[in-house]
């Protein structure tokens, strides 16, 4: 247990929170992204790119309550987690989606981040009752995700490139690959888990459970 946790294992501050939705979240992302390192040849041959993307999401949600459900205070912390999150991260994959497959690379991807950290928290604040501090929590989930996101991405092709490729020598191409991979995956699980852990954390604030507006 974390030394800021309190006695039941819930995080006992905000930071805490942000500490424990991104250290999660990035291994639940390695396990999703790990889906398209190993084996998205065969997706998109046989099911499509969206296929792929449809059995990623379906990873992130399953192993995701595992390693996060203690960021839902009170009890029976396991089941309430899979009840708030999977509609939200869903309708989040969904909403990327429409955004990459209609704008792709640049537009799709930003406007895809927007949409989808604003449908995220929303769905969020509606499943824990409470919207109070919405506009913050969009913006944090926004930046976050943004970061995490594209500096995942960045850093993906810098090892793929021959520049990065010497940090790897003795890695054949595709193993290189695999781990260009599935470092985008950790960094944008520490992005996307940071605001994640901080929605949880802002809208289960005592005495504000039956204020569910719009505020800051």
């Amino acid at each position: 247990m974390n030394a800021n946790d309190d006695k039941t294992g819930k995080p006992a501050s905000a930071s805490d929170a942000m500490i424990r939705g991104s250290l999660g979240f990035a291994l639940v992302s390695v396990i999703g992204f790990a889906l398209w390192a190993f084996a998205g040849k065969w997706f998109y041959k046989n099911v499509g790119e969206a296929g792929l993307y449809f059995a990623s999401a379906v990873l992130f949600v399953g192993s995701s309550g595992l390693l996060l459900h203690p960021l839902v205070q009170g009890s029976n912390s396991l089941a309430r987690f899979y009840k708030i999150f999977m509609p939200a991260f869903l309708a989040y994959a969904l909403v990327w989606c429409l955004a990459w497959f209609a704008l792709r690379f640049g537009a799709g991807e930003w406007l895809g981040s927007l949409l989808g950290s604003l449908v995220f928290t929303a769905l969020i604040g509606f499943g824990l009752r409470n919207l109070r501090g919405f506009l913050k929590v969009v913006c944090a989930m926004f930046a976050l995700h943004s970061a995490g996101y594209f500096l995942g991405g960045k850093l993906m092709y810098w090892l793929v490139s021959p520049e990065g490729k010497q940090l790897l020598p003795a890695l054949s191409k595709a193993q290189v690959s695999v781990v260009a991979k599935l470092s985008w995956g950790v960094l944008y699980g520490l992005g996307f888990g940071g605001g994640l852990g901080y929605a949880f954390w802002v809208f289960q604030r005592p005495n504000q459970a039956s204020s569910a507006q719009l505020g800051t």
